[in-house]
């Protein structure tokens, strides 16, 4: 009776799965074509960028979060730009959810686009501070009359839980290399070492150094006067804003509306010739015509081993991505857009093997994201050339590893006690509900020792420097893309679009297509594997309630255990 209401069971989904793809499919083909015809006439573009941006979002219609693809959202700028029936580009963004290498890659787009002549209006009721760096490009940008804005500088925090973890009984046991890496601070102090205070320092500082260039630059002005209106926090309101040369016009909506009409040549009372980039995606660009490609593999993530998600470095899944380009004979070179803090060591190390395979057939070049540090920049060592804009932060060369001792939460808090026998003596090794003793930890030293002498030796290999010279500049410390360029860590400042530029000049092909890789499951399993997931998710909550937000913070710390090659911190900068 059971395998029959399962059987049952699944006919009915499947069923309703294939009827809603089917309505879904007619349904794009509806749009796509009614597209096409309302853009005959002159429109304005308009990109809202609230949500948020990553390297490659999946096609998937039943995606739970609106986000949008960076590559795909670049794409779609540049096919404006040679949009004989677009004239120009309404920006409307408050929040701005990504880093600021991808900021400075969208912004880039835009000056590309306006060097057509066309123009770009920014409009918001309040801009952050990395909202602003995007917008400062526009012609013109307008702030609400009672409008906010934030203009205050960067900072770089990191939370420290060892004594959280003392109260509950748990003893973080750490083995590191590095004087910088700095990853493991948070399990044995309560403050940043003068090490981590150094390196973070640095490079928040070269990553604001090249936003306020660029914002002098956009608005007429010095990076003196804008230091000097960050330091003593004088732009909060949108008076201040339009004091301080930041914005050109306190305005409402509707007024920009009205200034949006009078460049496409309408009337006030017409409706704005406006096309959302949801619509625009729908309009058919110039596809080459060719047979050549160039594959684009997209890691972003932690890299873990196994397979992964679309949002993780899956050892399995990205080697076998790698692998599929360099056998496909169609592939005539491969971008690797590079976006992680790191990860597993030994998963880093097997993408690095298919990395060397691929790169002794065809270029391989490497882009890298908002962040390539630590097994990223492992995995981008030995690329034919490597890619990194100047707010990237990347190196982090260093290996550590970070075990649990939970003996006093088992034994006093909650009253569990082990006893054991054993073959021999160390046939306890790895045991998880005990601390390591001196002999073990002497053991994991000596494999994380082996590993950064392998990790800075594939970096001299790859770079062509010394050891030595790679020791100096790794020890875990972090940099930025800017600082990284002038120790010899990345080749070139830039981003995917030059990427795939060198990949097409090293490949000398003059047209070419892309292929996105790894691919992305087909939307029936996506379902399916969705609902798994968000049953689990339901499941767990519901048994522990509002504790959960605890159980998501150990779950991280468990994926931490063993040998990491990882940035030092989650950088949020804002």
């Amino acid at each position: 009776m059971r395998q029959f209401l399962k059987f049952s069971l699944a006919t009915v989904v499947g069923i309703f799965l294939f009827s809603l793809l089917s309505f879904l499919f007619l349904l794009a083909i509806v749009s796509t074509g009614s597209n096409e015809d309302k853009i005959n006439k002159p429109h304005v573009l308009t990109l809202s960028l609230d949500e948020p941006i990553y390297d490659r979002t999946t096609e998937s219609p039943f995606e739970i979060i609106d986000c949008i693809g960076l590559h795909d959202l670049i794409d779609q700028i540049a096919k404006a730009r040679d949009s004989d029936n677009i004239k120009g580009i309404y920006l409307n963004v408050t929040f701005l959810q990504c880093g600021y290498a991808s900021t400075r890659e969208i912004r880039n787009a835009l000056l590309d686009f306006k060097s057509t002549g066309k123009f770009v209006y920014a409009y918001s009721e309040g801009y952050t501070q990395k909202a602003y760096y995007l917008v400062s490009v526009a012609d013109s940008v307008f702030l609400n009359p009672e409008g906010m804005m934030e203009f205050k500088g960067l900072q770089g925090k990191v939370s420290f839980p060892l004594d959280m973890l003392a109260k509950i009984g748990v003893e973080p046991q750490v083995i590191r290399h590095g004087k910088y890496k700095s990853a493991v601070e948070p399990f044995l102090r309560n403050d940043m070492s003068p090490a981590n205070k150094e390196q973070t320092t640095a490079f928040i500082g070269s990553i604001w150094e090249a936003a306020i260039n660029e914002i002098a630059e956009s608005r007429g002005t010095t990076t003196d006067v804008l230091n000097g209106l960050a330091d003593t926090m004088a732009i909060f309101m949108g008076d201040d804003a339009l004091s301080g040369g930041l914005v050109d016009a306190l305005v409402y909506k509707d007024e920009v509306q009205s200034l949006l009409r009078q460049k496409l040549g309408q009337a006030e009372d017409e409706e704005i010739r406006s096309i959302a980039l949801s619509d625009w995606k729908n309009v058919k660009g110039n596809t080459p015509i060719t047979t050549d490609y160039i594959a684009v593999i997209y890691a972003q993530g932690d890299i873990i081993s196994g397979e992964g998600s679309e949002y993780q470095i899956g050892s399995g899944r990205i080697s076998k991505a790698i692998r599929d380009a360099r056998r496909d004979d169609k592939v005539k070179a491969i971008v690797l857009r590079m976006n992680s803090p790191g990860g597993d060591a030994l998963a880093s190390d097997v993408i690095l093997r298919e990395v060397e395979l691929a790169k002794a057939e065809k270029p391989v070049i490497v882009s890298m994201g908002d962040l390539a540090a630590s097994g990223g920049y492992y995995i981008s060592c030995k690329a034919d050339h490597i890619f990194a804009e100047p707010n990237t932060i990347t190196g982090s060369i260093g290996v550590f590893g970070v075990l649990f001792n939970p003996e006093e939460l088992l034994n006093n808090k909650i009253g569990i006690h082990f006893d054991q026998v054993v073959t021999n003596e160390h046939a306890d090794f790895g045991d998880p509900t005990r601390a390591l003793n001196e002999f073990e930890e002497a053991k994991i030293l000596n494999v994380i020792e082996d590993i950064y002498a392998d990790f800075i030796g594939h970096v001299a290999k790859g770079r062509g420097m010394e050891v030595a010279e790679v020791d100096s500049i790794g020890q875990g410390r972090v940099w930025s893309g800017s600082d990284a360029l002038e120790i010899g860590l990345v080749d070139e400042l830039g981003g995917i679009e030059d990427a795939l530029a060198m990949a097409a000049e090293r490949a000398e092909v003059d047209e070419y297509r892309i292929l996105s890789l790894p691919l992305q499951k087909d939307p029936i399993r996506e379902i399916l594997d969705e609902l798994m997931g968000s049953m689990e998710t339901r499941a767990l909550k519901s048994k522990v309630g509002p504790l959960y937000p605890y159980f998501e913070q150990l779950e991280q710390l468990q994926n931490m255990r063993g040998i990491q090659a990882r940035m030092p911190f989650n950088v949020e900068l804002n």
